[in-house]
């Protein structure tokens, strides 16, 4: 089976969708996004299309499109649906699929259910992507323990943003997961600077850890 992964965030504005461009592009995967809230005219799956150079990658539609940037049990609820996780079922595809996740893994997506939950139902890796703030320790292993707790692999760690080697090392020491990548403060992300980051990813790291799960 070709190689399917989840890019999550250990929270909103984390650079997931920058991170999922990177990763797309360095796998020549297909890309989704299951959720999309908000910005329906310029979504995520938009900025990734915009962002991958290589001919090979295709982009399947979200199975929900909120009109409202919330979160997604909030949304859904405005747009007079409720979310259904036995309706986001995954693409089927002869190519390596990366999934982005909307928002943080504890996000709710109904009354019942978190994103985490569907997450533990597809029985997919996670790659997670972690931001360097005041806090972000605290949420970068939260994010971890949510995922062990529910036996959802993690396969590694991509830094975005400016770099704080302290707290880089103290995550990667502690949590025992790798680097996949790093990302720096770009003043612009264009599709040039995503072939740049896609060619110096981990790539053996990372398809290692895929194939030995």
């Amino acid at each position: 089976m070709a190689l399917q992964l989840i890019v999550a965030g250990i929270g909103t504005e984390v650079g997931k969708t920058v991170a999922s461009a990177i990763v797309v592009e360095a796998l020549k995967a297909d890309y989704w996004k299951p959720i999309q809230s908000g910005a329906l005219e310029d979504s995520d799956t938009e900025m990734v299309r915009r962002l991958v150079s290589n001919p090979i990658t295709r982009f399947h539609p979200e199975a929900y499109r909120l009109t409202q940037p919330l979160s997604p049990h909030a949304a859904a609820e405005l747009d007079g649906i409720s979310i259904d996780l036995d309706h986001i079922k995954i693409p089927e595809t002869d190519t390596a699929l990366v999934i982005e996740l909307a928002g943080g893994l504890m996000v709710p997506l109904n009354n019942r259910d978190l994103t985490i939950d569907w997450v533990a139902q597809s029985g997919l890796p996670v790659v997670l992507v972690s931001r360097n703030y005041l806090g972000s320790i605290n949420h970068t292993l939260l994010s971890v323990e949510a995922c062990r707790s529910r036996r959802i692999p993690v396969l590694g760690l991509i830094f975005n943003g400016p770099t704080v080697s302290a707290t880089e090392i103290f995550l990667l020491n502690y949590t025992g997961l790798p680097c996949i990548g790093r990302i720096g403060q770009e003043e612009a992300i264009t599709k040039e600077l995503v072939k740049e980051y896609a060619d110096t990813m981990d790539l053996q790291a990372l398809t290692r850890l895929l194939s030995t799960r």
